[in-house]
C-alpha cells in the first residue's frame, strides 16, 4: 500500500506549532481524541500528522497557550458528541457547543495545555 502524500499548493495551511506544557500529555490527548499520528521529527521534537495526513506540526513548550477570543483552529470530526466525550475523558474542557440550523456542529474546547481549539462536524 502506497503512503498517501499531502496536497501541496500555494496558500495551503500545512503546519501548526501548538503550545504545550507537557508534550507527552498534549500528544497523547490529540492522538486519543482525534487519531493524530505522533512521531519524532528527527530533531528531537514530538511532531504530528493530522488524521488524514494533510496537516502536520509539533508541540512547543514555553509558548503561551492560544487564548479564548483569538483565532480558533478547528479539527473536523465525524461525530461531535463522541468527540466531546473523548475531549473530556482525556483532560480537556468543552466551553462552547452549538448545532446550527444547517445541521453543522461547532464546538470549542480547552486542551490540557490551555489552548482553545475547535471541532467541526459537517451536517448529516
Amino acid at each position: 500500500m502506497e503512503d498517501k502524500q499531502p496536497t501541496y499548493g500555494n496558500g495551503k495551511i500545512c503546519y501548526l506549532e501548538i503550545p504545550a506544557i507537557d508534550v507527552k500529555v498534549s500528544s497523547e490527548f490529540y492522538n486519543k481524541c482525534f487519531g493524530w499520528k505522533i512521531r519524532n521529527n528527527g530533531e528531537g521534537h514530538v511532531a504530528f500528522d493530522d488524521g488524514v495526513g494533510e496537516v502536520s506540526g509539533m508541540w512547543v513548550p514555553g509558548k503561551k497557550p492560544i487564548p479564548e477570543g483569538s483565532i480558533i483552529i478547528s479539527i473536523m470530526v465525524n461525530d461531535a458528541v463522541r468527540s466531546q466525550k473523548l475531549v473530556i475523558d482525556n483532560g480537556g474542557t468543552i466551553i462552547f457547543s452549538n448545532k446550527m440550523k444547517s445541521g453543522e456542529v461547532i464546538v470549542h474546547f480547552i486542551d490540557p495545555a490551555g489552548n482553545v481549539m475547535g471541532m467541526y462536524q459537517e451536517a448529516k
